[in-house]
């Protein structure tokens, strides 16, 4: 039978969540989990990998089993034997047609900044910090620009192995609370590092660096080097993967400003 679970973690204490020789991946600390109640090996599927220090509020998995435990057995019965920084929030018995990965219609990523002078202390490692304030404005102008299908290469890390570098790009906002900015975005796929070289490109944006539609002459150039730096990991989160109902998955969506 196939078994979908969808997963909560702290990325800071892992490094990213593919399988890793020493075993510090999520991925890892998972199936190793999940072993002690399969009683056999399981190979774990992601609906996307998450780089070292990048968070998930919902991220969905699939593994295969012939052992039979009630869905709530194996929520409970897998987070004892995880550490506490990663936890199962549900358990669901799956078509064994269902996949994690390629069955996913659309993600969702959400990064929170704190834009204070001083860095933060209570959310060191879960959201990233610019000391310089920055325009509201000037950036929701330029998440414009990054909406709809485009190549993202000006976006995509050096390492990256998608097959394409098109993508598109559903949504893209900003809502602000104090000195918490939540960039939200959504589309149908993301490459290696995208959602943070977007970041730092906007935070060039509203610190004064570039004008918003700067964003479209990075997207025409189509050349990584010409884009700023890639921003921090630290309040970088993957919030939600998007499902055809007929797979009858419970909530796959959660947003950090209901849990932080």
């Amino acid at each position: 039978m196939r078994i979908a679970l969808c997963l909560e973690y702290d990325g800071q204490h892992f490094c990213g969540w593919q399988s890793q020789p020493s075993g510090c991946g999520i991925q890892d600390a998972l199936e190793k989990a999940l072993e002690v109640l399969a009683l056999h090996k399981v190979r774990v599927i992601a609906a996307g990998r998450t780089d070292t220090g990048v968070h998930a509020l919902s991220q969905v998995v699939h593994f295969d089993t012939e052992t039979m435990r009630a869905e709530d057995s194996w929520v409970r019965g897998v987070n004892a034997h995880l550490p506490k920084t990663l936890r199962v929030q549900w358990a669901k018995e799956v078509d064994a047609r269902f996949h994690a990965r390629f069955d996913a219609q659309a993600r969702s990523y959400q990064y929170l900044l704190i834009n204070q002078a001083t860095a933060p202390a209570i959310m060191s490692g879960k959201a990233g910090w610019f000391h310089f304030p920055l325009n509201l404005n000037l950036m929701r102008e330029a998440t414009g620009y990054l909406i709809g299908e485009h190549d993202f290469s000006a976006f995509r890390a050096a390492d990256c192995q998608a097959k394409s570098p098109v993508k598109h790009l559903y949504n893209a906002d900003i809502h602000v609370d104090g000195t918490s900015l939540i960039f939200s975005f959504s589309g149908n796929a993301f490459l290696h590092h995208q959602v943070r070289n977007m970041m730092g490109a906007l935070i060039y944006v509203g610190k004064g660096k570039y004008p918003p539609d700067h964003i479209k002459t990075l997207l025409e150039a189509r050349d990584r080097t010409a884009s700023p730096p890639t921003f921090s990991p630290d309040g970088l989160y993957l919030t939600g993967v998007k499902y055809d109902p007929i797979w009858n998955l419970p909530n796959t969506h959660r947003q950090i400003k209901t849990v932080i």
